[in-house]
């Protein structure tokens, strides 16, 4: 049986905004680069945690 870790939580800049797709692709290549898969989703959120759209 494989063992994996779930994440929960959420990411913010000490300065500024983060672009979703900028860190994704910063996330992804973390993860390739270290032999493992992520499945999951993510989504852009505000300081309240409510969902962001532009």
């Amino acid at each position: 049986m494989k063992k994996g870790i779930e994440i929960s939580g959420a990411i913010f800049a000490n300065e500024g905004n983060i672009d979703h797709d900028e860190f994704l692709d910063k996330f992804i290549e973390f993860i390739e680069a270290n032999g493992w898969g992520f499945g999951g989703g993510s989504k852009q959120i505000d300081e309240e945690g409510n969902d962001f759209r532009e």
